[in-house]
């Protein structure tokens, strides 16, 4: 189940009331038929609102539904991603359907990760990967020209179905596309994610990938290994100095929440590593400690946590990284019966359950040894002047990762 940001305003509008509705409608369908005359209702309300631009509305329409009726509330989630990464178009008297797709790069480095606008030849040669490995024989397809940083993606529903729309049309009639014109800038990480966007089509009721057209769902890991190994070194070229892994183009949000997820543990690896060169140390010199932070602590469900990295011998905190957590994940915390029994040196790989123990088996398969987790849940608490997170230090006080004066020049701008 996903999360939406809290709004100080209870009246819902009209559009917003009409969405609430149908959502619940299709949510308690007793038969498919049921379901599909929702779904048509609801498919036409959100097409009209996201085209209109009044992304407010959704927004209203999923937080009334989160604090009320959280099936309704994954029913409309659920159409209104839809609605913004797909859609139908009709081009010469032909009829087809589009989906907007990403293609998550994880990648990281001790220095930056590069963004901003691909060459014609390499978008050519990554979309005759694609139309080799991944898509099926009669589709068509139209890549952005740009790589992109998270921080650059569409920032709404409404934004996503306008780029979905102008793609489609692209797609289409094979008219060119532009790089992105004046990205925003993009903070330093270590570890960070980049993805290329791109839409595919195909003639109404005709499959869009590979294994849709054999009927043989197994045939997607296949593919999508072909599709690594393919295009792996291309994607390389783009990022110089990172290690990458390139993940399974899906859809626009499967994508990007798979790639959120996947970050998290190539985010510690890499902390560690720097840490490590950077100082001149052996991992078993660090320390991590680690804390659940929280909107509402007083709830005790946990939002994130916040790893904060410092020596042995210094109590200051050197480094962090945060880890959210996504869908259920926050549920599952409650399965841990101990810190101590995470600490243990039996726990397997195979036996982790919960995103604390993965992240203890992280840091521990990384050479830390020392590892503190406080109880207590922290509010959400960012830096005044920065906006970077505050991790907890050993005593449980929130404070600003900062490296030691004597680290080598360069490094204090990662956060």
């Amino acid at each position: 189940m996903r999360r939406i940001s809290k709004s100080s305003s209870n009246k819902l509008s009209g559009d917003s009331q009409r969405l609430v509705s149908i959502a619940q409608g299709m949510a308690q369908a007793g038969s498919r038929l049921e379901e599909r005359t929702w779904e048509h209702a609801l498919d036409t309300l959100i097409h009209k609102t996201l085209k209109s631009g009044h992304q407010e509305a959704v927004d209203a329409a999923l937080e009334h539904l989160f604090k009320s009726d959280l099936s309704a509330y994954d029913t409309l989630m659920e159409a209104v991603e839809a609605g913004s990464e797909s859609c139908a178009v009709e081009h010469e008297g032909v009829h087809y359907h589009a989906l907007l797709i990403a293609v998550p790069v994880l990648a990281w480095t001790r220095f930056s990760i590069a963004s901003g606008p691909i060459t014609d030849e390499l978008r050519t040669t990554l979309c005759a990967h694609l139309h080799g490995h991944l898509l099926a024989s009669d589709t068509r397809l139209a890549m952005v020209p740009t790589l992109f940083a998270i921080d650059q993606l569409p920032r709404s529903h409404a934004e996503t179905f306008a780029l979905t729309q102008r793609l489609a049309q692209a797609t289409v009639k094979g008219t060119p596309l532009r790089p992105l014109a004046n990205a925003p800038e993009t903070a330093p990480f270590l570890a960070d994610t980049r993805y290329l966007l791109a839409v595919v089509a195909a003639p109404a009721g005709a499959p869009l990938f590979s294994w849709q057209a054999t009927l043989h769902p197994s045939e997607r890991v296949q593919a999508y290994e072909h599709w690594r190994k393919q295009a792996s070194p291309n994607i390389a070229s783009l990022l110089p100095g990172c290690g990458i892994e390139l993940l399974m183009p899906e859809a626009y949000y499967v994508a990007c929440r798979e790639a959120d997820k996947q970050i998290r543990p190539a985010s510690i690896r890499a902390a560690v590593h720097f840490l490590t060169n950077t100082l001149g140390v052996e991992a078993n010199a660090l320390r991590a400690i680690i804390g659940g932070f929280s909107e509402d602590p007083v709830t005790g469900q946990v939002d994130e946590y916040r790893v904060g990295f410092a020596l042995r011998q210094n109590p200051e905190i050197i480094y962090g990284v945060v880890w959210p957590l996504y869908g259920p994940e926050d549920e599952d915390e409650s399965a841990v019966i101990s810190f101590e029994s995470l600490t243990t040196p039996e726990i397997l790989e195979t036996d982790l359950r919960t995103p604390l123990e993965e992240i203890v088996a992280l840091l521990r398969s990384c050479g830390i040894t020392h590892i503190k987790r406080h109880s207590e849940h922290f509010p959400m608490e960012f830096c005044d002047d920065c906006g970077a997170p505050l991790y907890p230090d050993a005593e449980a006080e929130l404070v600003h990762a900062e490296m030691p004066e004597d680290a080598p020049a360069g490094t204090g701008h990662f956060h």
